[in-house]
């Protein structure tokens, strides 16, 4: 019988010297390509039109029959950097999508050189014990109490959906003792309500929608000047809820709005959860790396009284996408997402306290991204990651004030609360200032000099900065609302908006 050669050991990481040399060999033509690209990449976007780098992406071979040099295949990986957000660049500042820290892509080699599953415990081993005492100290700087508990995520949106579903298990439990996991909604569901402010994230009517209980479960509390929850409001929506016999469950406080970076009153609304028997969700996505800050700590006071929080690592805490968690007051009420599989998770194993995170997760499958945090909290150190979140917040108030006296500019938030600034560019001349600034965002994306923010506020479109990078100053922000003044004076000289040609050439606009 012949013997049959195995030829596969240069393709994978292995004890053997060939798994070995290979692993080396693909890192190092991986990292010399996206420095290589990091040097060419001197604005934020490339400037192209979405058309034509479609048609590039529909160009590209999507597999080979035997296989091709690796190299090969990373001069088509370059022209996808090259055409894609440079999201390091200190003028990109559209959304809450940051530069991610060195250790943590470090940490990202480590992550998928390993392949740790963190469902069960014979498929992370060490992993587990490191995530769980990553999710203990976290909890400690929320200030939540010796039964608390949490798990890492994909991000904000699974982590609000993950607490919403808890507060409705919980409450059909004590209200009806009512098993959804077993049997479903029970016939007084379409009684439930959430409250959450008008400015709260649009997760929170996704959840409510898949979730079963419907977008109209959620009511929406009207916001004040500052953008955040109005407590007249929900005092008035929590009495109109009683004369309705309806049933509120559940009431989402936002740290950090999307566009404002707006923070309710979350002291307040706990104490308003509590006397109205409903479930205290603090979503903090955005604002939850505040528990790093020293300047701007305490505008997280009352996120302690939270039922559940949400945090996001793939925003201020600059971890690659995805990075989230998700915390419990009290870690019991994980037993409303307990499932057992005898091939994964048997309840023995339980029982003789093995440890199998998958008991706390609406995942199975999940990532090792405990990691990033852990490499980067330790290689960075607490004192500077705080001051890089200062940073920011500091920049994000020296630009109101730069705005305001340099005049032509109307801000919506002129006292920032996070690090986000919602803003137009106004001329006398102008007789549309949504269709103004909607050119100049524009023109801003495919000049390539910076990538802006386009948001709706009571009807009328605006521009935002998330000044979220550390690295991005005074002088970079000065530099582009020169360009922004420039550029709204230049549309209006020339008609009003920009043709074709000039819209996808990168011609200069002054």
């Amino acid at each position: 019988m012949a013997t049959v050669i195995n030829t596969f050991d240069h393709l994978f990481l292995h004890e053997g010297i060939s798994g070995r040399q290979a692993y080396i060999q693909t890192v190092d033509a991986a990292k010399k390509m996206i420095a290589d690209t990091m040097r060419e990449m001197k604005e934020p976007y490339c400037g192209e039109s979405p058309a034509s780098i479609e048609a590039m992406i529909r160009g590209m071979k999507l597999a080979s029959l035997e296989g091709e040099d690796l190299q090969d295949v990373l001069k088509d990986v370059e022209k996808l950097l090259l055409h894609s957000i440079h999201v390091n660049h200190k003028t990109c500042i559209a959304h809450l999508h940051c530069p991610p820290l060195l250790p943590a892509l470090a940490a990202e080699m480590v992550i998928s050189a390993s392949n740790q599953s963190m469902d069960s415990w014979d498929q992370s081993s060490a992993a587990t014990y490191l995530e769980e005492e990553m999710i203990q100290w976290l909890c400690r700087r929320l200030g939540l109490e010796n039964h608390s508990d949490g798990t890492f995520t994909s991000g904000g949106t699974q982590s609000n959906y993950m607490g919403l579903l808890l507060a409705r298990d919980e409450f059909c439990d004590k209200q009806w003792n009512w098993n959804v996991q077993k049997k479903g909604l029970p016939p007084d569901a379409s009684r439930l309500r959430i409250l959450c402010s008008k400015a709260a994230h649009f997760t929170v009517k996704k959840s409510a929608s898949q979730l079963g209980l419907g977008e109209d479960a959620v009511i929406q509390v009207e916001t004040d000047s500052f953008h955040r929850l109005s407590l007249q409001d929900l005092r008035k929506k929590l009495r109109t809820f009683k004369s309705e016999n309806l049933l509120p469950f559940a009431l989402v406080g936002t740290c950090g709005t999307t566009d404002f970076g707006s923070i309710d009153p979350l002291g307040k609304m706990a104490e308003s959860a509590q006397e109205n028997g409903l479930w205290f969700h603090v979503d903090a996505a955005y604002g939850g790396a505040l528990i790093l800050s020293r300047n701007e700590f305490h505008k997280l006071q009352g996120i302690e009284k939270a039922d559940s929080i949400t945090v996001d690592f793939h925003k201020l805490f600059y971890q690659p996408i995805s990075c989230g968690a998700f915390f419990l007051k009290e870690k019991r009420n994980f037993k409303y997402l307990n499932y057992h599989a005898d091939y994964l998770n048997p309840e023995e194993d339980e029982q003789e306290g093995l440890l199998h995170l998958v008991n706390k997760s609406v995942q199975t499958t999940r990532r090792f991204d405990a990691l990033k945090l852990f490499m980067s909290l330790r290689s960075v150190g607490l004192e500077p990651f705080g001051r890089m979140i200062d940073h920011t917040i500091e920049l994000a108030a020296q630009t109101s004030k730069q705005m305001q006296q340099l005049g032509g500019f109307k801000v919506i938030n002129p006292n920032p609360e996070m690090n986000a600034i919602v803003f137009r560019y106004e001329h006398p001349e102008a007789m549309d200032h949504c269709k103004l600034n909607r050119e100049i965002h524009r023109a801003m994306l495919h000049s390539g000099q910076a990538v802006l923010a386009k948001t709706n506020h009571r009807g009328n479109t605006y521009l935002k900065f998330t000044l979220i990078n550390p690295r991005t100053t005074i002088a970079d922000i000065n530099a582009l609302l020169l360009k922004i003044s420039e550029l709204g004076n230049w549309i209006l000289r020339n008609g009003g908006q920009l043709n074709e040609q000039q819209d996808t050439s990168r011609a200069s606009y002054y």
